[in-house]
């Protein structure tokens, strides 16, 4: 079940950023979104916040400047999600520019698990580093901090999720959740923590005379996998984060992206001139995360290495290979899913925890995403590990905090959980199979307690009707331009349509004609080939048509 309703705006800000400049309907849409003044539209590279802010950021500057003087290895230990590969790329592109002895590992996730265990710490060490530095992992690390620093080795953590009761003795540790750090957004994801650390090594390296007569870096160029890294680990995008991702979209557009990122573009016969974060977060961002899901990021990570366009084609040809497959167990996964809830009422249950002994532990986390949006309950997907254990991956819906949620069943049964991380929507743990049921009722209770009924209703939010001369080309245009994601939803409109016309296109979408008092516009339902009634109160958002050169307004249709 789900009902619609329109997201309210302050009145008075409206005004004041219509007063401003900026059309009325995108300044009730902004207004909506918390934006009160325009400057916090403007994405200029000067405005970011200055690195100075971030805790640690210029200590962990001066111990690299000190590494890359003394020709010191660094190994980056990186993550095997979007947002670990591209805070790799980023920290070996931007460190390697700078000048310093570097190279990365990347756990298989089924072998070796999450973050710096001490497992990989070993692996590690056999190719002798002096440093280790993670990217977008390490804060709950304390375990493979103790073995890397009991095998000679500096840990330097950079990381952005949250921290739990202790933190890793690390030489340093950069992290804006971390206790005592005052950085204004506390919503970079792995890569933008890396690529502030970059900003302050270099100005620490300017300060040591490093580049005299010479050009300094310019870490701009980074700022493409910057953005990749941040749309596609669905952080808020705040003030700082749009900044991060419209710049790299920027570039992107441009034709100045990495090679791999224009290779998956292309294979995904996506145009990078009309790149937005949608193609980085629902085109890119799942072929890349693909190989991490069913073998190893590694592959991912050299995609967004390399230089050469024919190497990242025949890497980005392989990547998107693997997310068919990927798409192919997922489907089975959820059709199995489904056959078990045959029978289940939503309103009998405030979460759902499943497992399954044939189910693909990489795909878990997806499948627990399909089914929070069709039950809109907090869910978690067991898969069976290597090991033995249950690796769990769970997605959650507003109202409750799912690391929180886990972090009160662990300390109120405490044998449950063997470990756990992760964020307010997402979070992984493993638990021993025998303990399942048990983890179920407990999971159960936690959501009954934070939960209420109107919680349970998916509400889907929109930003009111449009007047007959706000259906324009010119407005669909200027909604696409603005960076929309996490937190700064992209506008949706609602409106009732008779239903002229409508007929199946690729198998699967439905094409419409619609028209209401306003007019009648073309209008396409993606992935939804039931046919529509004569009438309908549709959801949607306005979007431009490009075809054979020809620019036209059509409506993508999100719900009825």
């Amino acid at each position: 079940m789900s009902k619609i309703s329109r997201r309210p705006f302050p009145a008075d800000i409206a005004e004041k950023l219509a007063a401003s400049g900026i059309p009325p309907l995108l300044a009730r849409i902004y207004a909506a979104r918390g934006i009160a003044e325009a400057a916090q539209l403007d994405t200029d590279i000067k405005r970011l916040l200055p690195f100075a802010l971030l805790r640690n950021a210029e200590t962990m500057g001066k111990l690299l400047a000190d590494a890359i003087a003394a020709q010191k290895k660094i190994l980056i230990v990186a993550d095997y999600d979007a947002d670990g590969a591209t805070a790799c790329a980023v920290g070996m592109r931007g460190l390697a520019a700078l000048g310093a002895k570097v190279d990365f590992i990347v756990p298989n996730r089924f072998e070796y698990g999450y973050g710096l265990t001490p497992e990989i710490v070993r692996l590690a060490a056999e190719s002798k580093p002096d440093i280790l530095l993670t990217v977008d992992n390490g804060i709950a690390s304390v375990e493979g901090v103790a073995e890397a620093q009991r095998l000679g080795m500096q840990v330097l953590v950079t990381d952005h999720h949250l921290p739990g009761d202790t933190l890793p003795e690390a030489e340093c540790i950069v992290n804006p959740n971390q206790p005592g750090c005052s950085f204004p957004s506390k919503n970079l994801a792995g890569v933008g923590v890396m690529f502030y650390v970059l900003m302050a090594l270099r100005a620490e390296m300017r300060e040591r005379g490093a580049f005299a007569g010479k050009t300094e870096p310019n870490l701009g160029t980074l700022l493409d996998l910057v953005a990749l890294g941040t749309v596609a680990d669905v952080v808020k995008l705040d003030d700082n984060n749009r900044i991060l991702v419209q710049q790299g979209l920027q570039r992107i557009r441009a034709g100045r992206s990495c090679a791999g990122i224009q290779a998956l573009l292309h294979i995904a016969r996506r145009q990078a001139a009309q790149a937005t974060s949608y193609e980085l977060g629902f085109i890119v961002g799942p072929r890349l995360n693909a190989a991490g899901r069913l073998e190893n990021m590694g592959l991912g990570i050299l995609c967004l290495l390399t230089d050469d366009a024919a190497e990242a084609n025949d890497i980005a040809a392989k990547l998107d290979a693997l997310n068919q497959e990927r798409r192919s167990i997922e489907a089975d996964m959820q059709d199995s899913a489904l056959a078990t809830l045959h029978a289940f009422d939503p309103a009998d249950s405030f979460s759902l925890s499943l497992f399954n002994e044939d189910w693909h532990q990489g795909v878990i986390g997806i499948l627990a995403s399909r089914l929070k949006d069709k039950f809109h309950r907090p869910v978690i997907a067991f898969a069976r590990s290597q090991t033995g254990e249950l690796k769990g991956s769970g997605r959650s819906i507003a109202g409750l905090h799912l690391r929180d949620a886990l972090d009160l069943v662990s300390k109120r049964q405490p044998h449950l959980i063997l470990k756990f991380g992760g964020h307010a929507m997402a979070a992984g743990l493993s638990i021993r199979e025998e303990h399942l049921n048990e983890f179920r009722q407990a999971f159960e209770s936690i959501a009954q307690e934070l939960l209420d009924a109107e919680a349970l209703v998916k509400t889907i939010s929109t930003d009111g009707s449009l007047d007959e001369q706000e259906f324009t080309l010119s407005i669909a245009r200027d909604l696409q331009r603005q960076v929309w994601g996490q937190g700064f939803a992209e506008p949706l409109f609602e409106g009732d349509f008779r239903v002229q016309s409508q007929r199946i296109v690729g198998e699967k979408h439905l094409k419409l004609k619609l028209s209401s008092p306003a007019g009648s516009y073309e209008a396409i339902r993606f992935f939804h080939a039931d046919p529509a009634p004569e009438t309908v109160r549709a959801v949607y958002s306005l979007s431009v048509n490009e075809y054979n050169g020809n620019e036209t307004l059509q409506l993508i249709v999100r719900h009825w």
